[in-house]
């Protein structure tokens, strides 16, 4: 067995590799993927010398154990959460060694929902289109972790100097979301914009990578004739029959037959793929198109 690999000792709630997702295949049904927490991903990337694109290890609430054949480097961010070596507490927020065959434990996250694991050389999970992300709507890419399972680690370089832990944006208190109305906001009643920015929401727990689902007031149509398919964007809010709307995220379908009644700035999104559910949700529009 490589030294350049890993054995899973416990995967955890739904641990998956993820990268920066396989963007421009929209046409032919394929979501994009990836991280849901770009910038946690990158950073984890970067503290151990890894280029952005390298697949990391993303890990949802309650963390995952690996143990490494061969020494690697390694760095947690994300979701805050303890993590030991063989038992010993090592950093989070910065690079620090694991020996061969110690015993890497990323624990449940302490708050947030999902902690990104990178280490020297990348996961390095056969790509398919161009990307090695795990998308669970339609099965692209690697399977989630499995417990005993082995994953091919990439080439290691030199080890990144020592260095304190860098400051991170902690999970959201109340989730703020801006909403850039349309396309179909004209199906809605004509207060179904101020019901979004004046109701009280809260992050479902039926969130998922797909998307993050909401409780709270329901809003009502205008329009109740059927809406054919047609295309979504990451971040379009989509209103099912239920009226309670749904935020899609890198795992989203590419079409869908749901009224969308404006979009999420992708900027918005990293926060709420952190968001634990009961989180305090609310909405902005930022106006209606001209």
């Amino acid at each position: 067995m490589s030294d350049r690999s890993l054995t899973v000792l416990r995967a955890g709630a739904l641990t998956t590799v993820q990268d920066l997702g396989r963007a421009g295949y929209a046409h032919l049904g394929v979501p994009r993927s990836g991280a849901l927490d770009p910038p946690a991903h990158r950073l984890a990337n970067r503290l151990v010398g890894n280029p952005p694109h390298a697949a990391t290890l993303e890990t949802t609430l309650t963390g995952c154990a690996l143990r490494p054949h061969g020494p690697i480097t390694a760095a947690v961010t994300g979701a805050p959460c303890p993590v030991t070596v063989d038992g010993r507490p090592a950093p989070w927020g910065t690079a620090f060694r694991v020996p061969a065959g110690a015993v890497l434990d990323i624990g449940r996250a302490t708050a947030g929902v999902r902690a990104y694991l990178a280490i020297g050389g990348g996961v390095a999970a056969g790509p398919v289109l161009g990307s090695r992300s795990a998308d669970l709507l339609s099965g692209l890419g690697p399977p989630p972790l499995t417990d005993g399972a082995v994953l091919p680690l990439g080439p290691g370089g030199p080890p990144p100097a020592p260095g304190d832990a860098v400051p991170q944006p902690g999970p959201p208190a109340e989730l703020a979301l801006r909403l850039r109305p349309g396309p179909r906001d004209d199906w809605f009643a004509p207060n179904a914009l101020a019901t979004l920015a004046r109701g009280r929401y809260r992050v479902s727990p039926e969130s998922n990578r797909v998307g993050l689902r909401t409780q709270g007031p329901a809003l009502e149509r205008a329009r109740h004739d059927e809406l054919p398919s047609e295309g979504l964007v990451l971040g379009a809010v989509q209103v099912p029959p239920n009226g309670l709307p749904l935020v899609f995220l890198a795992d989203h379908p590419t079409t869908g037959g749901y009224p969308v009644i404006g979009v999420v700035p992708a900027s918005d999104l990293p926060a709420a793929a952190q968001a634990p559910p009961g989180t305090p949700l609310r909405f902005v529009p930022l106006g209606r198109r001209g």
